[in-house]
């Protein structure tokens, strides 16, 4: 069954956080870095960014980025 694209990218980055590529305390890419990568709008970026941080694997510093959630994290 074919994957809304809020879908893959969440899953993509979900499993790159999983997998080490962006470690704990890693900065994730720009909104438009991840926009080019994947060729989404900045609102299916939006929407996966709201799922991993409601999952708890990534938190929002407003102005200054994304960043994968420390182990443990609250």
């Amino acid at each position: 069954m074919p994957k809304y694209p809020y879908e893959v990218v969440t899953d993509t980055i979900r499993q790159r956080i999983q997998d080490g590529t962006y470690p704990p305390g890693s900065k994730l890419p720009s909104r438009a870095e991840l926009c080019a990568e994947f060729g989404v709008s900045d609102i299916v970026i939006g929407s996966a960014m709201r799922i991993l941080k409601a999952e708890r694997l990534t938190e929002t510093l407003p102005g200054v980025g994304v960043y994968v959630a420390e182990a443990g994290a609250p």
